[in-house]
C-alpha cells in the first residue's frame, strides 16, 4: 500500500513538472489569488514554491498541501527528499504550528519541579488517555525541567474524565494527585472548586490542539503524542525533529 502511494505520488510530480515547464508558470501571489478565488472557503495563509519543480507548497492554517498551476489538482501528504532522507514537509509543519511560550496562561497548569527547573515544557493531556499515562512514566525521567499540565480531557472519548480532573485540580496538592491518578487510576475526593478545565479547552481549540497528549517546548515547536524521554531531552536541548526515521518511503534503487 505505501509503495503503490508513493509510486503514484512520484507519477504525479512527473507530470505536473512536464505540465508547468510547457506553460507560463504562475508566480506565488498569482496563485494565492487564484486558489482564494476557486477555494473561498479555505483559509489560505500562503503560497510558496516548492523543492519541485511546477509544484507549489500551499499553507491552509496549520495544514500543509500541494498544487499545480492551475490549482485544479492537490497531493496531501509529505515531501521527501529521499537524498537527504528528510521528511520536508514535517519541518515546515514545525515551523508553522509554533506556539508563543511566553502566551500560555501556566497559572491554569499544574506545576510539576524536577532538579532545578531550568528547562520547560507543557503538556495538554487527558487523565484516562493511555498514551497520556505512558507520557507520563517517561518525563518522570527527565531532570531539571519545569512541567506545566494543562489538564484537557476529552469527554466525547472518556466519559469520566472531566470529574478526575476536576478532582486532582481541587486536590491539596494537585501535581502528587496527578502523578497517583496517572500511575494507578484513581484519585481521591476532593472538595468542590473553581477549575480552568473550560478555559483550558477553549484554548485547546484556539491553539488546534485536538488530541493528548499534546507538548508544547519552551521554544514554541511541538511534539504530537507520546516520546520517549531520550527524545524528548534531545528537543528540549534545543535539536530539531528528526527528519529520518523508519516510516520515511523507501524507493526501489535507494
Amino acid at each position: 500500500m505505501r509503495k503503490s502511494i508513493v509510486v503514484s505520488l512520484a507519477t504525479f510530480l512527473v507530470t505536473v513538472a512536464g505540465v508547468a515547464s510547457a506553460s507560463p508558470s504562475a508566480t506565488e501571489t498569482e496563485l494565492e489569488a487564484r486558489l482564494k478565488e476557486l477555494y473561498p472557503s479555505t483559509r489560505i495563509t500562503a503560497v510558496r514554491q516548492s523543492e519541485v519543480a511546477g509544484l507549489f507548497e500551499v499553507t491552509m492554517g496549520r495544514n500543509v498541501a500541494f498544487t499545480d498551476t492551475s490549482g485544479r489538482y492537490f497531493v496531501f501528504g509529505h515531501l521527501f527528499d529521499m537524498r537527504e532522507q528528510k521528511d520536508l514537509t514535517a519541518q515546515r509543519l514545525s515551523d508553522i504550528n509554533r506556539i508563543d511560550f511566553t502566551q500560555l496562561p501556566l497559572q491554569d497548569a499544574i506545576k510539576t519541579v524536577r532538579g532545578d527547573g531550568s528547562r520547560k515544557l507543557a503538556v495538554f493531556s487527558d487523565p484516562d488517555c493511555p498514551y497520556c499515562k505512558g507520557l507520563e512514566s517517561e518525563l518522570a525521567k527527565l531532570d531539571n525541567v519545569s512541567i506545566f499540565t494543562f489538564l484537557y480531557p476529552l469527554e466525547g472519548l472518556h466519559p469520566e474524565a472531566k470529574g478526575k480532573a476536576e478532582r486532582v485540580w481541587c486536590a491539596p496538592n494537585p501535581a502528587k494527585a496527578w502523578t497517583e491518578l496517572m500511575a494507578t487510576g484513581k484519585v481521591a475526593e476532593s472538595p468542590k472548586c473553581a477549575t480552568p478545565i473550560e478555559r483550558i479547552n477553549q484554548l485547546a481549540n484556539s491553539l488546534g490542539i485536538n488530541g493528548t497528549p499534546m507538548m508544547i517546548l519552551q521554544d514554541g515547536s511541538l511534539i504530537p503524542g507520546a516520546a520517549p524521554a531520550a527524545e524528548i531531552d534531545r528537543r528540549l536541548a534545543g535539536n530539531p525533529a528528526t527528519t529520518r526515521s523508519a516510516v520515511t518511503p523507501r524507493l526501489k534503487g535507494d
